[in-house]
């Protein structure tokens, strides 16, 4: 029904009813116990909003760290997509309990989700979850032994803007070998454990289409470095069947209420 924080919200609101009298926080309860939910903590869910960002390059997707600014301070009047479908107008409360649903490094791009919505977080980056996180990877091929993997901690070289108009200067598909792309789908370990089967297909020469299920920090990265290719590009287009699709660099839209993760 909610996330964690929101339980502890509500409780404390008064809005939890365990056999008919309000729950003090930290009630221990059983199966034979009764729990109920006042509707106003529904209605205050239905409040909260989901915003989808196209993450420009230099913003850091939480907290602001060594200086940079966090990608929350693009949600403001100017940076509102005109051509939004929704009929949502931003106001300053939405910002309050914004928070991003997954991560992107400093210097990819593409889409990222900010919630004030528990259900939506859970559902995308939840323990449980096997959410697809669609990705455009621009790659170069150093061979096998000539990209040094990385400990997940140590920042890699900055990457460079993906723009699909670019034209195609290596065609990095014809000397990789066809083996060490079935090895990045599937048959490669992080950090000491083996990582789910990945859909990763060659989108053009120099460019790869990654579709994940789970979200190991710097994953993509790291992968590409245990078979000789080294990343200068990375855009995520995709979240479960939310798209990019027309949003412009550094602008936001709202969720639309039809559509779903």
């Amino acid at each position: 029904m909610c996330s964690r924080r929101e339980a502890d919200d509500w409780i404390a609101q008064g809005w939890v009813k365990v056999n008919g009298e309000v729950a003090p926080m930290g009630l221990q309860v059983t199966p034979l116990d009764r729990i109920e939910v006042d509707k106003v903590a529904q209605g205050f869910q239905e409040q909260r909003v989901t915003i989808l960002l196209h993450k420009p390059m230099g913003y850091v997707s939480g907290q602001a760290e060594d200086g940079h600014t966090p990608a929350v301070a693009l949600i403001n009047p100017r940076t509102h997509w005109r051509d939004d479908p929704s009929r949502n107008r931003f106001s300053p409360p939405q910002l309050r309990g914004l928070a991003p649903a997954g991560r992107l490094d400093i210097d990819s791009v593409g889409l990222l989700v900010l919630t004030q919505d528990g259900r939506v977080a859970r559902q995308i980056i939840g323990e449980d979850s096997e959410m697809e996180k669609e990705y455009l990877v621009r790659v170069v091929y150093q061979a096998p032994g000539q990209a040094v993997p990385r400990h997940p901690s140590e920042r890699s070289a900055p990457l460079q803007e993906i723009d699909e108009r670019d034209p195609v200067s290596t065609n990095v598909q014809a000397v990789f070998p066809k083996e060490l792309l079935e090895r990045l789908r599937h048959g490669l370990s992080l950090d000491g454990e083996p990582l789910k089967p990945a859909k990763v297909d060659w989108q053009n020469p120099e460019q790869l289409r990654f579709v994940l299920t789970e979200g190991k920090k710097r994953q993509i990265r790291r992968m590409c470095e245990l078979v000789g290719l080294k990343v200068v590009g990375l855009k995520r287009i995709r979240i479960g069947r939310v798209t990019l699709g027309n949003l412009p660099v550094g602008q936001w839209r709202y969720l639309s209420p039809h559509e779903r993760f």
